[in-house]
């Protein structure tokens, strides 16, 4: 586990959102263009294995998932934003699974760190589901977030150092894509 103990001031000008919703290198790849987040740690949370190992993950035996802990000023970008997001570049209705990638470690989870990030989850698969923006109902689970482990150092910023990669290439540069057509407004200023 990881416990980092920020400066009182930057604890007090930032959250964190701790999110998995599938393989972390998407959802990594996605929030480093929002505007607002700071920082993007690729991960592992909601399992019972201290320290896994990506290998040990992979299993599907520890209960973790593949995360992301995003960290951002909520003065530029809500939480309510964040899932927004979330909810746009992956499908939360598939139940331990994103499109090729199977098992409990790629489930649709939020795992959520104050009541009121708990209450504003509640409310935005409300606002989805009622929107009608899927296909099925939102199987995203809403935990407490608990021990969040750093994935080994070639998991972090993966997408923009193997933008080249047949994977990135079909996978995750489509959602990047269709992120930064959603969102425009809400990308990072180059």
């Amino acid at each position: 586990m990881e416990n980092v103990s920020p400066s009182p001031s930057a604890a007090q000008s930032r959250e964190i959102a701790t999110l998995g919703g599938g393989c972390f290198w998407c959802l990594e790849a996605v929030y480093q263009e929002l505007n607002g987040v700071d920082k993007v740690e690729s991960g592992y949370a909601g399992g019972l294995v201290a320290h896994p190992s990506y290998k040990q993950v992979c299993t599907g035996n520890t209960g973790h998932a593949e995360v992301v802990r995003v960290t951002f000023d909520p003065q530029v970008v809500s939480f309510q934003e964040i899932l927004q997001v979330f909810f746009t570049i992956h499908d939360p209705t598939t139940l331990n699974r994103q499109g090729a990638d199977v098992g409990t470690q790629y489930r649709s989870a939020i795992f959520y760190h104050s009541p009121e990030q708990k209450a504003i989850a509640g409310q935005v698969i409300a606002e989805v589901n009622a929107a009608r923006i899927w296909n099925g109902p939102i199987v995203t689970e809403v935990t407490p977030a608990g021990d969040f482990y750093v994935a080994e150092d070639y998991h972090q910023n993966y997408y923009r150092d193997n933008t080249f990669q047949p994977y990135c290439q079909i996978v995750i540069t489509p959602k990047v894509a269709k992120f930064r057509k959603q969102f425009t407004d809400r990308l990072k200023k180059a």
